[in-house]
């Protein structure tokens, strides 16, 4: 009796890479921080100048660990959850409208002008309330890290009529007009760890996790995720669910 095993090793393969990389982002900024306590303990002992510089960048380092950490649990609570449908009925119109009322600070900071359309009245879907807000907070949070300085984040909520056989959904569209991606990124997006730019998504705090969450959750959810880059001119990211019936 024979028995296809390319789908288990391919797990196991996943598995693996995914330890791998994990480890990896972690040793990184493990490693700095203990050449830092080495070098405090050691020739900048007496360095008060030295020793403000090393803690901050200490302190840095460690809540980068920190939002890494939380980001893989959230991932693997998300995991587990995949095979229970929610049963929640969530107005997304309302969601949405909260989430960005609570990052206008960041935006504000970022010099990023942050506006939302949708139709009146209740756009219903059924979905976790939780998770729904954590895919609308990440692709809001990276159109405005990843935007340019002084540009916009326009997120835009549409309803589409039923096609074929697809029921009537709702579409979150979160669309900045940052510097772009290159097409040959953007199938790889969603993967876990995976980067246009390792350097730039360090420096402002991306774990490479945060899309692989809006995936997971999507699935969930049976939603979808459409990607759409221009380089030169922007980025959208529109997130599609079953709309609940009126």
């Amino acid at each position: 009796q024979f028995r296809d095993t390319s789908e288990q090793a391919r797990l196991a393969q996943l598995r693996s890479d995914f330890i791998a990389n994990a480890s990896h982002e972690l040793r990184t900024p493990l490693a700095s921080i203990r050449g830092f306590i080495e070098t405090l303990q050691g020739s900048a002992r007496t360095d008060e100048t030295a020793r403000t510089r090393f803690l901050g960048i200490m302190e840095t380092q460690a809540a980068r660990m920190n939002r890494i950490l939380d980001d893989l649990l959230s991932l693997s609570r998300i995991e587990m959850r995949a095979h229970l449908p929610p049963e929640g009925i969530v107005d997304t119109a309302e969601l949405t409208r909260q989430t960005l009322r609570g990052l206008e600070p960041l935006a504000r900071e970022a010099n990023i002008t942050l506006t939302f359309n949708a139709p009146e009245g209740r756009q219903e879907v059924r979905g976790d309330r939780d998770e729904l807000e954590q895919v609308i907070q990440n692709l809001v949070q990276n159109a405005i890290k990843y935007g340019t300085p002084g540009g916009k984040v326009e997120v835009t909520l549409a309803r589409r009529p039923p096609r074929g056989r697809t029921p009537e959904t709702i579409s979150i569209a979160v669309a900045d007009n940052g510097p772009g991606i290159p097409a040959e990124h953007l199938p790889r997006l969603t993967e876990r760890f995976y980067r246009v730019d390792t350097a730039r998504s360090r420096e402002r705090g991306g774990t490479g996790l945060g899309l692989a969450i809006v995936k997971h959750i999507l699935n969930r959810h049976r939603g979808e995720l459409e990607i759409t880059s221009t380089v030169g001119h922007g980025s959208t990211f529109t997130v599609v669910l079953h709309a609940w019936p009126h």
